[in-house]
């Protein structure tokens, strides 16, 4: 199993998960010959991706989507909200057609030889979810764009081989930034972004022997740096009570720009 990010940022994001014989995009939130790119780095093309699962319908999730879509009979997964969302936000109709698939929150859907099980999330969005991917014994946790987690969350995302967590925005940064009161209000609500310091203890409730890497994503441009991510949620790791250190299994914050390493179990 391969586990990476292609590009994660407030701008644009799109996760790849394969094994052998199956491989999945999450989102496409980016330009389509950058998603290209990544894969080329994979030795794999569109033409050997089995589905794409998308997390909501904002902008910076499915930008590409019917760019990809023009050339390519890729199923598309997601909720019945955020099918409504992208459909709306469609101008052109150039989606109309194309292989919608609906999946609800907690029902899993196989793909290949990879199953994949969405789990709700809170945000700002018409009903925005996480995934949970698993093949064989192994089992990778996708959230992010969301403004709190709970004990739901944190149950969906035990024993994860691999994570890719939100830890959207400092919040001093964005609380002195440029950003209007309204908008700082939404990142900062129920519904908006998770921020390092919380990302930092949910990683802290998801930790176990059986993690081998955790993805830092969705990082603002203008709110975070990749540095103070990083750096509040290894210190969240050293001084909480769990038994494990910040230098125990890689934390990597995942770029807008360039594609992540790839962890391979």
């Amino acid at each position: 199993m391969r586990f990476t990010s292609i590009a994660s940022g407030s701008s644009g994001n799109c996760t790849y998960v394969g094994s052998d014989n199956t491989h999945i995009l999450v989102d496409a939130g980016i330009s389509k010959k950058r998603i290209e790119e990544g894969l080329a780095k994979l030795d794999l093309c569109f033409g050997d991706i089995s589905a794409i699962f998308v997390t909501h319908e904002h902008t910076d999730h499915i930008s590409a989507l019917h760019t990809i879509l023009k050339k390519h009979d890729i199923p598309i997964y997601a909720t019945n909200g955020t099918i409504t969302g992208i459909r709306n936000s469609d101008k052109k109709n150039e989606m109309a057609n194309s292989r919608f698939i609906t999946v609800r929150a907690d029902e899993a859907v196989v793909v290949g030889d990879m199953i994949v099980n969405p789990m709700t999330i809170s945000h700002d969005a018409l009903e925005p979810c996480g995934y949970r991917v698993y093949c064989g014994s192994k089992k990778i946790g996708i959230a992010t764009d969301l403004g709190c987690f709970s004990d739901y969350t944190v149950e969906c995302l035990r024993d994860c081989d691999a994570l890719l967590l939100e830890a959207n925005h400092d919040v001093r940064m964005l609380q002195t930034g440029p950003y209007p009161y309204v908008l700082k209000s939404r990142i900062l609500g129920d519904k908006g972004h998770l921020s390092n310091d919380k990302s930092g203890e949910l990683v802290c409730r998801l930790l176990s022997d059986k993690l081998k890497g955790i993805f830092l994503g969705h990082l603002s441009k203008e709110n975070n740096m990749p540095e103070i991510a990083y750096e509040t949620v290894r210190f969240e790791i050293e001084t909480s009570d769990v038994p494990f250190g910040g230098n125990d299994f890689p934390i990597i914050v995942a770029d807008r720009a360039v594609m992540s390493p790839v962890l391979e179990f």
